[in-house]
């Protein structure tokens, strides 16, 4: 059982306060506090906001004012990301847990199931809302429950090198209730599926895409913290991404969807990647929550349905 710890609500208020301008000092966006406010408590966004809770006698919290305070002050003076530090993360209708053995799911990335929803229904290939989804180098295990939330008649399968990272997936999956709907596999991208070779619905893939060159002029919060593996992309950032592009075409069915993530600014490259590999078609560069173009999507060519 989860120990609470009590406070009256006149303290929390001095911390809350002392807090946002510990943020401000060091530019963090104060929207953290309540962020976190809210996740180790039961009060709610607009409490925080007019300081509704002032007032009351008694506050329960997962943490100490000490102990979070202590956590406040990683925050700011290491760079920790917030959500190690509270060790979860929201990410479409989940809350994930997340460690520094993970990627921390980004928002961009919910729209990742969205466009795998869409390509489905507008293939050609009446079958791909089921069949075998293959989520590589699934971290949190972030893609995989999407899409077994949006895809109930698919199996999903989950791969990732790390076995620390897998262990966190498949407890994202037990808690959600949708462990017995994905196949979880340690090895490197396709490696263990090979079983799978010309059967696979769809791929989707948030690889490592940052150039090598890039690494270190990343924010604190991502370099020193988050894992290199899920970061480094090679010379040109596009390392995993080539692999993808050309070994998917092996296991994905006539039609299948390929859709991965990038970063900002390779989407034209990558689509030159997927033309000249000739095994692609309808080839299209789509946008983030900014617009900007992050997610590559297309289809194997159709030979023929039955």
């Amino acid at each position: 059982m989860t120990r609470l710890f009590h406070t009256s609500g006149e303290a929390l208020d001095q911390w809350y306060h002392w807090a946002k301008q510990e943020a401000i000092a060091v530019d963090i966006p104060t929207t953290e506090v309540d962020w976190l406010l809210r996740e180790i408590s039961s009060l709610d966004a607009l409490s925080l906001r007019l300081g509704l809770f002032k007032e009351r006698s008694q506050i329960l919290l997962k943490y100490s004012l000490e102990e979070l305070t202590q956590l406040w002050q990683l925050r700011v003076k290491q760079k920790v990301p917030l959500q190690y530090l509270v060790g979860v993360t929201p990410w479409r209708q989940f809350s994930l847990k997340v460690s520094p053995d993970v990627l921390i799911p980004r928002p961009e990335t919910e729209l990742m199931i969205d466009f795998a929803l869409e390509a489905a229904q507008n293939s050609p290939n009446p079958h791909l809302m089921s069949g075998h989804w293959v989520d590589l180098g699934t971290g949190s295990g972030a893609i995989a429950l999407g899409l077994a939330d949006s895809f109930p008649h698919a199996t999903i399968h989950a791969v990732d090198t790390s076995s620390k990272g897998l262990a966190i997936a498949q407890e994202n999956a037990l808690e959600q209730g949708l462990a017995e709907r994905i196949n979880f596999y340690r090895g490197s991208w396709w490696t263990p599926l090979e079983r799978l070779k010309g059967q696979v619905s769809a791929i989707i893939s948030n690889p490592p895409y940052i150039p090598t060159s890039l690494l270190s002029q990343l924010q604190p919060e991502v370099k020193e913290h988050e894992p290199l593996l899920a970061l480094d992309g090679g010379t040109d950032g596009l390392d995993a991404i080539r692999y993808l592009i050309d070994t998917s075409p092996n296991y994905l069915v006539s039609g299948g969807i390929f859709l991965v993530e990038m970063m900002a600014g390779q989407g034209e490259t990558v689509k030159q990647l997927l033309e000249a590999s000739c095994h692609y078609r309808s080839i299209e560069i789509l946008p983030d929550l900014a617009g900007i173009g992050r997610f590559a999507l297309a289809y194997t060519h159709i030979l023929h349905l039955q």
